[in-house]
C-alpha cells in the first residue's frame, strides 16, 4: 500500500542544505495500522509532508497503491490525494458555518458526487463512528472528541487507500484520547483501513500494530524502540 524507498529530505537555506531525512526504507501493507513515532525534530512531520505529497523529497520514492506520486505534477498529485489519500488532523479542521454532515460530505462536492449519494455516504459513516445523531448540528455544538469523529468520517468518504492521522489525539484527553484509538484500531480491524498514525506519544503508538520510530531524521530498528517515550 505505502513503499518508502531510499527517501532523503533536505530543506535550502541561502547556500546551505540542512539535511531532515537520511536514507529512509520501509512499507505498510494494505490494512495495517502503523505508527510514526517521534518527538519534536525528529523529522515525523517533515515525512508526512511527503507521504502526502504536500513536498517533493530530495531523492528517494514514495510509492502510494502502486503510484510513484514524487514523479506527479502537481495537478495530479492533486487529484491522487482527493481519490486515494485520507487525512485526519489534530485540531480537526472542521468547517465551522457546514453542519456536521455536509462537513463529511465535502470532500464528495469535488468529485460531482450527486447530493443523495453525499448525504446517504456521509449519514452512513457519521453512524459508523457513532455520532449519527448529531449530523444536523455545527461543530462548535460538539465536544473534542465529537469534531475528531466529524474528521475521521470526513477521511474516510471518499474511500481513500490510505489515511494519515497527524496527532489525531492531541487535543483531547486522556478518557477521549482512548475512545478515539478504540475507533481507528476497530475501522481498521472491521473495515481493513490502512492506517499511519503521526504521534509522540508512545501510549499511542503502542497500541497499533507496528511502530516506526524516527530520529534526528534516522529510522530506528523496530527492536530499537523499546521504552523510547518519542
Amino acid at each position: 500500500m505505502l513503499a518508502i524507498e531510499r527517501l532523503s529530505h533536505s530543506f535550502r537555506t541561502g547556500q546551505e542544505d540542512t539535511p531532515v531525512l537520511h536514507e529512509l526504507n520501509f512499507r505498510v501493507e494494505q490494512g495495517e495500522m502503523v505508527a510514526l513515532l517521534g518527538s519534536s525534530g525528529s523529522g515525523k512531520s517533515t515525512l508526512l509532508n511527503l507521504m502526502a505529497g504536500l513536498m517533493k523529497p530530495t531523492q528517494g520514492s514514495i510509492l502510494i497503491a502502486g503510484h510513484a506520486i514524487e514523479k506527479m505534477n502537481e495537478n495530479r498529485l492533486a487529484e491522487f490525494r482527493r481519490t486515494h489519500i485520507g487525512f485526519i488532523f489534530q485540531s480537526y479542521e472542521l468547517i465551522p458555518h457546514l453542519t456536521v454532515r455536509e462537513n463529511v460530505e465535502l470532500p464528495l462536492v469535488f468529485q460531482s458526487v450527486s447530493g443523495q449519494e453525499r448525504k446517504q455516504r456521509a449519514m452512513s459513516l457519521l453512524q459508523k463512528v457513532g455520532i449519527g445523531d448529531k449530523s444536523e448540528m455545527f461543530p462548535s455544538q460538539l465536544s473534542g472528541g465529537q469534531q475528531q469523529r466529524v474528521s475521521i468520517a470526513r477521511s474516510l468518504i471518499t474511500k481513500p487507500a490510505i489515511v494519515f492521522a497527524d496527532e489525531p489525539t492531541g487535543n483531547l484527553d486522556t478518557k477521549t484520547e482512548t475512545e478515539i484509538i478504540d475507533l481507528l484500531i476497530d475501522l481498521n480491524q472491521n473495515s481493513g483501513i490502512t492506517f499511519v498514525i503521526v504521534t509522540h506519544e508512545h501510549e499511542v503508538a503502542s497500541r497499533t500494530q507496528r511502530i516506526l520510530q524516527l530520529r534526528d531524521g534516522y529510522l530506528l530498528e523496530e527492536g530499537d524502540q523499546e521504552g523510547e517515550a518519542g
